[in-house]
């Protein structure tokens, strides 16, 4: 059974706020029907993003699928100008770090809800910016995975760090 991009969203999912208690309301939240949801969940599982028991996210192997991985297994794709929802360095956490000019055009999600400008930069699947709109904390886990997966060095380099820190309580209070 092969990973697919929405399973990332659902393990990041997990990451951001914990089971929510159904597989429809998880559906919900990531934007899948609850098929899809069970079967991301199962392949996060099966991955190791996942623990088999009792779905708390594995924050070790997370960090290292999203640091070394995340780039190879799911590339980025861009796209011509389109209005979305903003991603990688022109979003929050990192957007506080970066300062893009007036004129530089920034990539975006393609949402017909977005508010901006900028370059499509494809999310890791259809239902990312439903997904972000649900969840501010899964928002900013969803911009440093795209970071990652696209971003220039110093932005990838910036993430790394971020994630590294987010992780780190969850690292040193569990023995993942």
């Amino acid at each position: 059974m092969s990973l697919k991009p929405q399973d990332v969203v659902v393990a990041l999912k997990m990451l951001s706020s914990g089971w929510p208690g159904s597989f429809a309301a998880l559906g919900q939240e990531v934007g899948l029907s609850v098929s899809e949801a069970h079967a991301a969940l199962r392949r996060a599982q099966l991955s190791g993003l996942i623990e088999q028991t009792d779905y708390r996210p594995h924050t070790v192997s997370i960090a290292e699928f999203l640091i070394h991985g995340l780039r190879y297994v799911f590339p980025v794709q861009l796209g011509p100008s389109s209005r979305g929802m903003p991603t990688s360095y022109a979003a929050s956490p990192l957007k506080q770090k970066f300062s893009p000019s007036d004129e530089e055009v920034i990539p975006v999600w393609p949402d017909p809800q977005g508010q901006v400008r900028g370059y499509e930069f494809a999310p890791l699947c259809r239902s990312v910016p439903h997904a972000a709109r649900q969840d501010p904390k899964l928002y900013e886990w969803l911009v440093l995975a795209d970071a990652l997966r696209g971003g220039r060095a110093r932005e990838r380099e910036l993430a790394t760090q971020m994630v590294r820190q987010r992780l780190k309580y969850e690292i040193q209070g569990t023995n993942n």
